[in-house]
């Protein structure tokens, strides 16, 4: 009895916290090697969008620069300090939000596009992404899900037919959608709740939000006449920081709200 209740003992599972912070983090991984938030778009959009980006973080390096510069014998060395640090999260935002997508963009600029070709599970011209639509393949390794232009749906069916997709390896951009097979039943879009459309502009009103908040709070008490200096300078950076943490928090809670919501809209079996 003793044998049995300790091989009893030693099969017992484990708690499963720590494989589901793993699957956690694995997904993240694979969301910022796959481009984050710009997953999906055109190489050449996201292109753009990287200059762009370039040059607002070079507008930001120059205006702290100017702190550096102009402030110290007005306000004092940590004051501008404390100024110029707030600065910084915006190139840091822009470095972590469009960074890895602007990489492989560049890469799928001198790659080939790779073909998928599977049986159509579903396809909606709305997603969780602004302008994008999402398609839903099974493959050979499984179930694969595109982001995809509304625009290349048009011509999808709403019967499982065979499709070709060419996809660009790295952002996974779909540059055209073939269908193989009749398309015996048209697909119907249904109406799109007001929710997703607050959804999709989140993830970019949300670091637009928090590098406005803590820079303006930064700044506004920087520049405010308050003394001593070193006292000053660390109520500026607190002011910034609360600030921005305050955004942030706001920004998650309506994040978790909305996924409920949306949720909630999914018929249940």
């Amino acid at each position: 009895m003793r044998q049995v209740r300790q091989q009893v003992r030693k099969v017992q599972p484990k708690p499963s916290g720590s494989n589901a912070a793993g699957a956690t983090r694995k997904q993240r991984e694979r969301y910022v090697q796959s481009g984050g938030m710009l997953q999906g778009y055109a190489p050449d959009y996201v292109i753009r969008i990287g200059y762009i980006s370039i040059a607002v973080a070079v507008l930001c390096v120059l205006i702290i620069a100017a702190c550096l510069v102009f402030l110290p014998p007005v306000y004092g060395w940590p004051d501008a300090i404390a100024a110029s640090i707030a600065w910084v999260l915006p190139i840091a935002l822009l470095a972590s939000f469009v960074g890895p997508g602007f990489r492989l963009a560049l890469k799928d600029r001198r790659s080939e596009p790779r073909l998928v070709q599977g049986q159509l599970v579903g396809a909606s011209s709305v997603s969780t992404s602004i302008g994008l639509g999402m398609l839903m393949v099974q493959t050979r390794g499984g179930v694969e899900q595109y982001l995809v232009p509304p625009a290349r749906l048009k011509q999808v069916p709403g019967n499982q037919v065979n499709i070709v997709l060419t996809v660009t390896p790295h952002l996974k951009h779909v540059k055209s959608v073939g269908v193989m097979g009749q398309r015996m039943v048209g697909r119907v879009e249904p109406p799109v709740p007001p929710v997703m459309r607050r959804l999709q502009l989140l993830p970019v009103l949300t670091p637009l939000a928090l590098a406005g908040a803590a820079v303006i709070g930064d700044d506004a008490v920087a520049l405010a006449p308050i003394s001593p200096a070193a006292v000053h300078a660390l109520l500026a950076v607190l002011t910034g920081t609360v600030l921005g943490a305050a955004v942030y928090g706001v920004s998650y809670l309506l994040q978790r709200r909305m996924m409920e919501e949306v949720q909630a809209l999914v018929p249940r079996t």
